[in-house]
């Protein structure tokens, strides 16, 4: 058997490390649900004009986000590198290299805060499951900014750093794609959970309504360039994720059947966070926001109000989890395709580095939140 091709100029990554059809597609649907279409596109939905906007959404996901996405993963397949080589491998010209360096430099930075902001749902999983957040009259403002004050964020920033770096040690097949195996599946019987209890709460139609009312008069130029950046956004496009993912492709699956099936997840998703969030919201008279306030201080209130609060509370943040870890693993695994092909490391050596320095990097994001 031939070496693999890892001594070309550019790097490329060892031919074992494929996905099987259906992991691979898995796992790019992991990467694509992450924390932005649940707290922030149903906010940007409702601002922008509801329905009118979800279809505009629809058209720049469909016109421009899902070709860049088949764009990625070509390129990715085509030239079996990292996310700064695969191009390089392609065209021979050495200038690709430092263009495909910044999509590196992009995944590093993020996955230093990301982990942060992952860090937070294990914590508010603990804390609806336990009652924590359950209390009569509880200043959930005030409970987040002692949380995000304290020493716990970097504890829970450090579990996830040390889930995602063991998954992505672990390879292709038997780390990334059997994590998204796992947990995808469970990420839509919650979602599904959820989506039924909102809709049948008190006043849920009020919150529908502002969800899916088209409102043609809201959109304007803004709201091209907002829903267009939300597609190049939920895709994970233009940080080495869907190129990194491209490179593990086998040569005789469809991209083009993969980049359906990819849209239709994200657009899926998308959707039904919106009615989650709207009706709780709606239902409970709370003030629809989005980021930080919906997830960690609006929701909180609501499921505090809910018959079995608690479980609903508990899932609720179960999928942010699973949310922040699936597209997480895929932010990881940017730097460490690179690491292993510009440095000629292991995949443990990689992953083990990689996940150690943007842990220590994310640190002051950590403790600096309040």
């Amino acid at each position: 058997m031939s070496k693999s091709s890892s001594n070309s100029p550019g790097g490329s990554l060892k031919k074992a490390e494929r996905f099987s059809s259906s992991g691979f597609i898995l796992a790019a649907i992991g990467s694509s649900v992450g924390l932005g279409n649940m707290w922030k596109f149903p906010y940007i939905t409702g601002e922008h004009g509801g329905a009118a906007f979800f279809l505009l959404f629809i058209v720049c996901l469909i016109v421009v986000g899902l070709p860049v996405l088949l764009a990625e993963m070509t390129i990715g397949r085509g030239g079996r590198g990292n996310a700064a080589t695969s191009l390089f491998n392609l065209t021979g010209n050495k200038y690709w290299k430092w263009f495909g360096a910044l999509s590196v430099l992009t995944a590093f930075l993020i996955m230093s805060y990301y982990a942060v902001v992952a860090g937070w749902t294990f914590q508010y999983t603990l804390d609806s499951l336990t009652g924590g957040l359950s209390h009569k009259g509880m200043d959930y403002e005030a409970h987040f900014n002692d949380f995000a004050g304290g020493l716990l964020p970097v504890f829970w920033q450090a579990v996830v750093m040390l889930i995602c770096g063991y998954v992505v040690a672990r390879g292709i097949s038997g780390g990334i794609e059997k994590f998204n195996k796992i947990l995808i599946p469970g990420f839509l019987i919650i979602l599904l959970v959820l989506m039924a209890r909102s809709l049948t709460l008190p006043g849920a139609a009020e919150g529908v309504e502002f969800f899916l009312k088209p409102d043609f008069a809201k959109l304007d130029s803004e709201s091209v360039l907002v829903a267009l950046g939300h597609a190049f956004f939920s895709l994970s496009l233009g940080m080495g994720c869907m190129l990194t993912y491209g490179s593990y492709v086998k040569k005789e699956q469809s991209l083009g059947k993969a980049t359906i099936a990819i849209g239709i997840g994200d657009l899926g998703y998308a959707f039904i966070a919106g009615l989650i969030i709207f009706p709780t919201v709606f239902s409970y008279g709370l003030q629809p926001d989005k980021g930080v306030g919906l997830a960690f201080m609006a929701l909180p209130a609501a499921f505090s109000q809910m018959p079995f609060g608690a479980f609903f509370g508990g899932l609720f943040f179960i999928l942010l989890a699973i949310a922040a870890l699936t597209s997480a693993v895929s932010i990881l695994e940017v730097p460490v395709a690179f690491a292993m092909t510009q440095w000629k490391w292991s995949r443990r050596k990689a992953a083990s580095i990689v996940a150690s320095v943007c842990f220590v990097l994310g640190i002051p994001a950590a403790l600096s939140v309040t």
